[in-house]
């Protein structure tokens, strides 16, 4: 597997197997974050349906993502150093009143159910974070278990005068501002950004 454009990240060390060489236990722990291709996209429809069933294509978030593809260069996946993808993560461009087109929604966020609490998840938000942030994002939106989404610095304090285009819980709509303001005067439905061409990533 060419990693020479991925990011190498190990599982935390008491994850670790207890006798194993160093070869064995590098294998087994670690795992690389990269950009998504168009490749990819069975494989990650695949583990979807593995981790959060089929229900996941009805969800209010989906309202915003069919027939598009992500923001440029903001879907990412996690593979194991065998080459199988065990996470994935996307951003997409999304709009509103008072909210400027540098705003993105983030999700689904899914690892493999074997491989929870690898710290597979995490590694996937901060990169996905970061990168926004580089490319001049000013926010991310999320449909998501605050309690989870807290440790990544989103909240629920910006988002109470906008709203999902479908049914939602309003306590787990949340948000984190990559620029101070970014959401100051945003309100109203989401809807879907500028980007809205199939069959790119």
């Amino acid at each position: 597997m060419d990693i020479s454009n991925s990011v190498i990240i190990g599982t935390p060390f008491r994850d670790w197997p207890i006798s194993s060489s160093r070869e064995e236990v590098y294998a087994a722990a670690a795992f690389t974050v990269s950009v998504e291709t168009p490749a990819d996209i069975a494989a990650r429809d695949a583990l979807l349906d593995r981790a959060m069933g089929s229900g996941w294509r009805r969800k209010a978030s989906e309202k915003l993502r069919r027939g598009r593809v992500p923001a440029q260069g903001l879907a990412f996946i996690a593979r194991d150093l065998k080459g199988d993808v065990v996470g994935t993560v996307r951003l997409w461009n999304v709009v509103a009143a008072g909210l400027d087109d540098s705003a993105l929604l983030l999700g689904p966020l899914a690892v493999e159910p074997s491989l929870k609490g690898s710290g597979i998840g995490s590694a996937l938000m901060r990169h996905a974070i970061h990168e926004a942030e580089s490319r001049g994002h000013g926010a991310i939106l999320l449909v998501g278990d605050a309690p989870y989404y807290e440790r990544f610095g989103f909240s629920s304090e910006k988002t109470g005068n906008l709203a999902m285009p479908g049914p939602y819980e309003p306590h787990r709509f949340l948000a984190l501002e990559l620029a101070e303001g970014a959401l100051d005067g945003a309100h109203g439905v989401l809807g879907s950004g500028p980007i809205n061409l199939v069959g790119m990533v």
